[in-house]
């Protein structure tokens, strides 16, 4: 428990300080905790039977977020991003020259990696650059994590009180339905708040994003558990102590944060 608060301690202030600092700190941090968790993904999934392609993977990732630098942070326009097609058919020609047994398996968790590990994280990215007047303040993103460990407390705390029906008992054994509603109620209250310090958004929208970010994110860290229970792990990774690896730590993030960016795409 004491390695697990300095940890968290630290890790807070640090994630704190890149998405407020300016744009080009949240950019790289974002971008490079996105690179890592491609990386972990391809490190979990890799046995004898699955040989995704790391190098290729993970090079992908890192061109997922130049991709994303030229557009949200030099103003190329949208359709750069159309680079990454070239990359997708690179993916399916190397497997030719790869003595493997199940090649299509490993174009399919490399392609996964990429999916599932880099591209939340440029959504989330694209959170704090896309919708927020000049200068860049990171208003929207430090509200979705306030939500989001809102969500996380609340669930934590109401589901040690009073939980008793369990909510996916097969995944997760220890979730129950008291304590999602809890992590839900909690993360609506203190959204209704955010007006007072983030001026980007009104008072609905932040709570249209907490219920969003409560729902989707309880359901992101299902699927993260069912992910590690498929693969028989523990962690998915020791990156940092008591904590796990970066999918632990950022489960939530992975299925909200495209949701909330299309949500602001369409009411913004």
């Amino acid at each position: 428990m004491k390695t697990r608060a300095i940890t968290g301690f630290f890790f807070v202030i640090v994630l704190v300080l890149a998405t407020v600092w300016n744009a080009y700190l949240f950019f790289g941090f974002f971008a490079l905790v996105g690179v890592l968790a491609t990386r972990e993904f391809l490190t979990i999934v890799s046995d004898q039977q699955v040989r995704p392609l790391r190098v290729a993977g993970l090079s992908g990732a890192v061109m997922v977020f130049a991709l994303g630098a030229m557009v949200l942070l030099l103003d190329f326009p949208q359709r750069t991003f159309l680079w990454i097609i070239p990359l997708v058919i690179f993916f399916f020609i190397a497997s030719l020259y790869r003595k493997t047994e199940n090649p299509f398996h490993d174009i399919a968790y490399t392609l996964m990696a990429i999916v599932y590990g880099s591209l939340p994280f440029l959504f989330f990215i694209a959170l704090g650059l896309g919708f927020a007047e000049e200068p860049f303040t990171g208003g929207i993103p430090m509200g979705f994590l306030l939500i989001l460990w809102a969500n996380d407390t609340g669930a934590y705390l109401s589901g040690r009180a009073m939980g008793r029906h369990k909510l996916f008992e097969r995944i997760s054994p220890n979730k129950t339905w008291e304590g999602f509603l809890g992590g839900l109620v909690l993360a609506v209250l203190i959204s209704l708040f955010f007006p007072l310090l983030f001026d980007e958004l009104v008072r609905w929208q932040w709570g249209v994003i907490a219920l969003i970010i409560a729902v989707f994110g309880s359901l992101g860290d299902l699927v993260e558990s069912m992910l590690k229970r498929s693969l028989g792990i523990k962690d998915s990774g020791q990156m940092l102590p008591g904590h796990g690896g970066i999918l632990d730590r950022f489960d939530g993030l992975l299925m909200a944060a495209p949701l909330v960016y299309l949500f602001l795409t369409i009411f913004h």
